[in-house]
């Protein structure tokens, strides 16, 4: 399928059977992420494959996961992280975003579902998964074989006019 296309059929799965994620597809994903695009390609991002049932209930007690058999926990180190000088503005946040976005794509394109998640308690994420200091946990990413069809507000996006504005 082509690229839009895979954006459209893309959505927020809230719902997951139990059947665990195959470890290929698993690579697949992580593969995506770590060929992502980061600023002045430093790669601070670093991910943990969450897929163990202990692991999974650890995970649990910090974000909803929607019974997810498997989630990224997507984290970005502030100290290998690119500074713009102007402001002194950190790339955290974009480079994770970036990574979890290619992730989130080659899982859908291998008929997985996912959801992205910023809905956490990092204090529970860090002590949970004895994250360095430097580790600023961006997202969680769930991901399994959707038991739903789509989510509430799947495909309702603003007009193109509104969107984007022509100079």
């Amino acid at each position: 399928m082509d690229f839009n296309e895979l954006v459209r059929k893309r959505y927020s799965s809230r719902a997951y059977r139990p059947d665990p994620v195959e470890d290929d597809k698993v690579r697949s994903i992580l593969e995506a992420g770590r060929l992502s695009p980061t600023a002045r390609n430093d790669q601070p991002v670093r991910v943990i494959a969450v897929k163990s049932k202990e692991g999974l209930a650890k995970l649990e007690e910090a974000a909803h996961i929607y019974d997810a058999p498997l989630a990224f926990i997507v984290c970005a180190d502030r100290d290998r992280a690119w500074t713009r000088s102007y402001d002194g503005m950190k790339t955290t946040d974009i480079d994770a975003s970036i990574v979890t976005t290619q992730m989130m794509y080659e899982a859908t394109d291998m008929g997985l579902g996912t959801l992205w998640i910023c809905m956490f308690k990092p204090d529970v994420l860090r002590r949970n998964f004895d994250l360095p200091e430097s580790y600023i946990p961006v997202n969680v990413l769930a991901v399994g074989y959707k038991d739903d069809q789509t989510s509430k507000n799947h495909g309702v996006r603003i007009p193109m006019d509104e969107f984007v504005r022509y100079v």
